[in-house]
C-alpha cells in the first residue's frame, strides 16, 4: 500500500506564505484537501498551484468545522490533519499506516522545531495545574514535568492526546467517533478528540520513527492580550464544561479514562495483530459533535 491512499486535508487561514515555504517543489503522492477558512489573502490561490483540491468557504468557520468539511471530501483509507506549517515526508506515511493497521486510534507523527529539536507534541492528561505548568508557572511546571512527551526514534509511546498540528487515523474510524468536535473554534479541540478516542476503545500513540518539521509559533506565547487569548480562553471553558475530572483531580479523572490511564505513558507494542485493532464502541463518546 502506498501514499496514494491517503488523504491528507490542510485548513489554512492566510496562510500563503506558509504554503509556499513548506508545501512548495514537494512530490505529493496523496489526495491533499485545503479547506480555506475565507482567507484575506491568496492562500486558495497558492494550495491550488502546489496541488491541492481547495475548499473555498464562505466565512471563517474555525478549525475543527472545516477540518470536518475536508474529511467528508476524503476518498483515501487513511487521513492525516496537517498544518500549513508543517513539512510532510511522505515516506512517513507508511510508518503511519502500519501503525495504525497494527493498533488503530489516532497516531502523530514525532514534530520537530525548525532547528530540528523535538517539539512535545504528545501530551499526558491535561489537567488545568498541567496547563499552566506547561507555561513554566512554578511549582506546577515541576510537578506535572511529564505533561510534555515526545518520542525518539525506534519508540512509539501512548499519550493522552496530540496536538492537531497533525493527526492521522483510519478514515473509517474518524468518521465512526464523530469527528472533530465542532463546539471548539481553535485550541483545545485536539484534547478533547484524544480523550474521545480513549472513551471509544481506539488508543492515541505518539510516533518516533516519522520526525516531520513543524514550524510553529504558538499566538497565545505572549502576555499581550490577544483575540486568540479570548479564543483560547473560551475553548478551555468548553473543553472544563465537558472533563471537569482535570479540574478536580487524578482520582476523579482516572476512573473516567481508565484505558488511558492505565496506558498513558507506556511503550506501544512492537508487534500486535492486526485483527485484534481496536474498534470504535458507541458508548462514552463525551463531547462528540
Amino acid at each position: 500500500m502506498t501514499a496514494q491512499h491517503w488523504s491528507v486535508v490542510t485548513v489554512t487561514y492566510n496562510s500563503a506564505d506558509t504554503l509556499h515555504r513548506c508545501w512548495a517543489g514537494a512530490a505529493k503522492p496523496y489526495e491533499w484537501i485545503v479547506v480555506d477558512n475565507c482567507s484575506a489573502d491568496d492562500s486558495a490561490a497558492v494550495a491550488e498551484e502546489l496541488g491541492a483540491r481547495v475548499i473555498r468557504l464562505p466565512e471563517n468557520v474555525g478549525f475543527s468545522r472545516a477540518n470536518n468539511v475536508g474529511v467528508r471530501e476524503a476518498t483515501g483509507d487513511y487521513v492525516l490533519f496537517a498544518n500549513p506549517d508543517l513539512e510532510i515526508q511522505p515516506d512517513g506515511l507508511d510508518a503511519l499506516r502500519r501503525h495504525l493497521d497494527a493498533h488503530g486510534g489516532l497516531v502523530a507523527p514525532q514534530l520537530l522545531s525548525s532547528e530540528g529539536d523535538a517539539q512535545p507534541n504528545g501530551r499526558g492528561f491535561p489537567y488545568a495545574t498541567a496547563k499552566l505548568g506547561n507555561r513554566k508557572i512554578w511549582p506546577l511546571s515541576k510537578i506535572h514535568a511529564g505533561y510534555r512527551v515526545v518520542a525518539q526514534p525506534g519508540t512509539a509511546v501512548y499519550v493522552a492526546w496530540v496536538m492537531g498540528a497533525a493527526v492521522a487515523a483510519r478514515t473509517g474510524d474518524f468518521v465512526a467517533i464523530g469527528g472533530w468536535n465542532e463546539r471548539f473554534f481553535l485550541y483545545y479541540e485536539d484534547h478533547e478528540l484524544g480523550l474521545r478516542a480513549w472513551r471509544h476503545g481506539l488508543p492515541v500513540a505518539l510516533l518516533g520513527d516519522v520526525r516531520w518539521t513543524h514550524h510553529w509559533a504558538r499566538a497565545t506565547n505572549t502576555f499581550q492580550w490577544s483575540r486568540a487569548h479570548t479564543l483560547e480562553l473560551q475553548s478551555a471553558r468548553t473543553f472544563f464544561g465537558l472533563f471537569p475530572e482535570f479540574l478536580v483531580g487524578l482520582p476523579l479523572a482516572a476512573r473516567r479514562n481508565r484505558q488511558a490511564a492505565r496506558l498513558i505513558g507506556s511503550p506501544v507494542p512492537a508487534q500486535r495483530d492486526a485483527g485484534e485493532r481496536p474498534v470504535p464502541s458507541p458508548a462514552g463518546s463525551a463531547g462528540a459533535s
